[in-house]
């Protein structure tokens, strides 16, 4: 069977392996997930992508990007729960002492 052609060019792949290794993108990573980021995929993906476009070996697999990042995204707790609606009193100025 022959493996469907990677979602993006093997270009992509490096350049989002270099901008993974970034000095500011590990730090803003850090600060905001309190790890540095996991850059080791993005050069495999790129490592695979050149394989499949060497000789289409079909031990080259690619992951689409949009599946990982979406299992970055899981993994993490948003931060404030999220309302349905909004408050009854949405309309009142926020200085505006509320009546018990």
């Amino acid at each position: 069977s022959v493996r469907p052609q990677p979602p993006r060019s093997c270009e992509d792949y490096w350049w989002e392996w270099k901008h993974c290794r970034g000095l500011r993108h590990a730090f803003q990573h850090y600060y905001a997930h309190g790890e540095l980021p996991a850059c080791g995929r993005w050069r495999e993906d790129y490592e695979a992508c050149r394989a499949w476009e060497k000789d289409r070996a079909a031990s080259a697999q690619v992951p689409p990007a949009p599946a990982r990042l979406v299992e970055e995204k899981q993994k993490y707790a948003p931060v404030w729960t999220l309302r349905k609606s909004p408050p009854a009193d949405w309309y009142r100025p926020l200085d505006q002492d509320k009546a018990s």
